[in-house]
C-alpha cells in the first residue's frame, strides 16, 4: 500500500510539472522572456543575499586588518629608524629609576619612618594588637624591612590608614592582608598583614680594598 501511495504521488507531481510546461509553451515568446528574466533575477538575487554579501563583509573585515597592521608596521619602522630618540628615554627611565631609589628611606630614616606607620594606624583609630619589625630580607641592590602588625577597627578605620600610609614620604607596601569579624566587638574588624619597606643598598665593598691598598704602600 505504501509503495502504491509513493507512486501515485510521484505520478501526480509529473503530471503537474508536465501541464505547467503545457501553460509555459502556449505562452508568447515575450511572455516566456519575462519568466526567464524574473527566474534569473531570483536566482541572481538569492546568491547576492546568502553568498556574495556574507563574503564581501568577510572581504571587507580582512582589508581593515591589513591596512591597520600596514600602519603599525609603519610606525614600528619609524621607531626602529629613530633609535637614538629610544635611548635619550632609555637614560630618562635611568635617571626616574634613581629617583625611585631616593624614596626609599636608609638606615637613619627606617626607625622614623616605622614610627609614622604606627602613628598613621593610631590616627585613623586602629588598636594594635601587634607591631612586630621583622629581620631584613636582601635583595641584591634593596632589601626589605617587613613589619607584621595585628590591628582592631572599622572598615572606615582601615581604609583611613592604607590612605595615610600611601601618603608617606617613603615607599611602604601593605601586603598579606587578612581580615575577619571581631568574635565579641559588633562592627569591628580584626585585620593582620605586613607592612613592607625597602631600604637601598649600596655597595661600599670596593672602596674597602682600596683603602687596605694605600695603606700598604704607606708601609
Amino acid at each position: 500500500m505504501a509503495e502504491k501511495t509513493k507512486n501515485s504521488g510521484t505520478h501526480k507531481i509529473k503530471k503537474q510539472i508536465a501541464a505547467g510546461f503545457e501553460r509555459v509553451g502556449k505562452l508568447s515568446r515575450l511572455q516566456r522572456f519575462l519568466i526567464c528574466l524574473l527566474t534569473v533575477a531570483v536566482i541572481g538575487g538569492t546568491y547576492y543575499y546568502f553568498i556574495f554579501m556574507p563574503e564581501h563583509k568577510k572581504l571587507q573585515q580582512v582589508t581593515k586588518i591589513l591596512e591597520t597592521q600596514s600602519r603599525k608596521l609603519q610606525v614600528v619602522k619609524r621607531q626602529a629608524s629613530d633609535l637614538k630618540k629610544w635611548e635619550t628615554k632609555m637614560q630618562e627611565v635611568e635617571q626616574a629609576f634613581y629617583v625611585a631609589t631616593r624614596a626609599l628611606p636608609d638606615k637613619k630614616e627606617l626607625p622614623t619612618l616605622l614610627t609614622e606607620v604606627s602613628v598613621a594606624g593610631s590616627d585613623a583609630g586602629l588598636t594594635f594588637l601587634l607591631f612586630q619589625p621583622n629581620p631584613a630580607v636582601n635583595k641584591e641592590f634593596y632589601m626589605e624591612i617587613p613589619l607584621s602588625m595585628k590591628v582592631e577597627g572599622t572598615y572606615l578605620q582601615m581604609a583611613d590608614f592604607f590612605y595615610q600610609v600611601s601618603r608617606l614620604n617613603r615607599i611602604v607596601n601593605i601586603n598579606k592582608i587578612s581580615m575577619k569579624k571581631n568574635k565579641t566587638l559588633s562592627g569591628i574588624i580584626d585585620m593582620s598583614c605586613n607592612a613592607v619597606t625597602y631600604m637601598f643598598v649600596e655597595d661600599t665593598q670596593e672602596s674597602k680594598p682600596d683603602k687596605k691598598k694605600k695603606k700598604g704602600r704607606k708601609g
